[in-house]
């Protein structure tokens, strides 16, 4: 696989648009909660381009004129790649990680790392804190949360917390929980230890899972849209809303135009040519 590289410098203005952040532009605390929530409720997670049969690009230029500059979204390694791309030009260090998604999985070492999230220096703060706008489920997290034990995060209304699991390897085994993300009770999300992966490891997981037959991303429509008020998310046919109460409203859409209209007018996203839709 040729290497990648972006010589594209970050349109920052153009960012913070898209996704409405009119706050301060610091490296602190307040910024980085700020910029990440308002993220995850502009932009929305899809996976269309691999449904179509195409690996999403992750080189900085297009992913600006896809995710900034149109109404698509993406997955986790583009809605990553360009929230560090953002954060790296507010004046963060980050550190990209690559996490095993452990959602329903008996062992942790069963699944393989497909998941990208980041590790976040704040200045004057000596914990490092996770941070994600990338991860498509219900458990995701709305903050960023600091690497620490021991703790419960209430972040956005959601519940959240870092457990260490044990295992065989030289580091720390950190894994993200969820409370009542799913059937109740705290869940595991994903696990992840803390060595640096660069942009070259994102670029072969990322073909890997647009492009594997057995990946759920290349087969499967799979859109959330997030707001202060609701979780929507299209699985296939399936559409899912749940409200900011906990309430769950469940139904069937097997008509492709009616998913493509859902897709635009409820998601804010523009389904392109090619991609296979039910009915």
């Amino acid at each position: 696989m040729p290497e990648t590289v972006s010589t594209t410098s970050f349109d920052l203005d153009a960012y913070l648009k898209r996704i409405g952040w009119e706050g301060e532009r610091r490296a602190d605390l307040a910024t980085l909660r700020g910029v990440q929530t308002a993220h995850a409720w502009a932009i929305p997670f899809e996976n269309l381009d691999p449904v179509r049969g195409v690996a999403p690009s992750l080189d900085l230029a297009d992913l600006t004129a896809k995710l900034v500059h149109s109404r698509r979204g993406g997955y986790c390694y583009e809605h990553n790649t360009l929230f560090a791309a953002a954060l790296e030009t507010l004046g963060f260090r980050v550190t990209r990680l690559a996490a095993r998604v452990v959602v329903g999985a008996d062992r942790i070492e069963s699944r393989p790392r497909t998941h990208m999230a980041l590790l976040v220096d704040v200045p004057g703060d000596d914990r490092p804190h996770l941070a994600d706008v990338g991860f498509g489920a219900i458990g995701a997290l709305l903050e960023p949360v600091s690497l620490v034990t021991g703790t419960e995060f209430h972040d956005m209304g959601r519940r959240h917390r870092l457990v260490q699991a044990p295992h065989t390897g030289p580091l720390e085994l950190w894994v993200l929980e969820a409370y009542g993300a799913c059937a109740g009770g705290w869940e595991a999300q994903y696990a992840f230890t803390v060595e640096p992966f660069e942009p070259a490891d994102f670029e072969v997981i990322n073909w890997h899972i647009a492009t594997n037959p057995r990946s759920p991303f290349s087969h499967r429509v799979y859109v959330q849209s997030l707001t202060p008020d609701r979780h929507l998310l299209i699985d296939g046919t399936r559409l899912t809303e749940t409200r900011a109460d906990g309430t769950v409203t469940r139904r069937e859409v097997t008509d492709g135009a009616r998913i493509r209209r859902l897709l635009s007018e409820d998601f804010g996203v523009d389904a392109p040519d090619g991609v296979r839709l039910p009915g």
